[in-house]
């Protein structure tokens, strides 16, 4: 298959294997890994800091600075929600010293957030009357 080239202005566009748009990295191969890299970045600045945290203090930073980057914009495929579920569980050995946690699980969270989503669409809500 030929590349496609692109030109803005009379100037070519440069083909990249990724671009970031929004907060979310986005691959030519529609790989999640850079944004799992993104994740445990944030989440080992925040394990540095909190070292001697105790497990609420390490569970609030993870739920205001991990968790947000896992599942924004979180159209993943089935494979990669291992690797995001590796982050949650990494935190969870971290803040609560064990491999459980009360925490619900990330591909639980987005099934919710989708129904949440079609009945607000369903019953009229303000928000979505505007964009419908």
């Amino acid at each position: 298959m030929d590349p496609l080239y692109y030109s803005l202005a009379n100037t070519l566009t440069p083909e990249t294997s990724s671009c970031k748009y929004l907060g979310i990295i986005l691959r030519s191969d529609l790989s999640w890994a850079d944004q799992v890299k993104k994740a445990l970045r944030a989440l080992h600045f925040t394990m540095r800091i909190l070292k001697k945290g105790n497990s609420n203090t390490i569970s609030l930073a993870y739920l205001s600075l991990v968790r947000p980057i896992l599942e924004y914009g979180a159209a993943y495929r089935e494979g990669q929600i291992s690797a995001l579920e590796r982050v949650q569980k990494k935190t969870a050995i971290f803040a609560h010293h064990t491999n459980s946690s009360k925490w619900k699980t990330l591909a639980s969270r987005r099934k919710l957030s989708r129904i949440c989503a079609l009945f607000k669409t369903y019953s009229g809500e303000r928000a979505w009357k505007a964009i419908g």
